[in-house]
């Protein structure tokens, strides 16, 4: 459901109210009792699940550096496999 914000004429009182979509634009205050019309507001919303983070999500740098290296080494070996060349 989502959350939707209020200003009363008469008091100038800002409230948010939990309702369905089909609801009313208008409310009665509850500090003073008298109208309140909704406002436009910035929507909020909230990411749930996975996928939504830094750390779901990694840069290529990241899942590169993450993944295991083959041994290396400066000598010169012949039949080294970690020898570089």
């Amino acid at each position: 459901m989502p959350i939707y914000e209020y200003r009363c004429q008469s008091c100038n009182h800002i409230f948010e109210k939990m309702q369905p979509f089909s609801a009313g634009h208008r409310q009665p205050c509850p500090k003073c009792g008298e109208t309140a019309e909704r406002m436009i507001s910035l929507g909020s919303f909230v990411l749930k699940g996975g996928g939504w983070y830094v750390t779901d999500h990694p840069s290529k740098a990241r899942t590169d550096a993450a993944k295991p290296q083959p041994p290396t080494c400066d000598k010169k070996c012949e039949n080294c496999s970690t020898a570089t060349t």
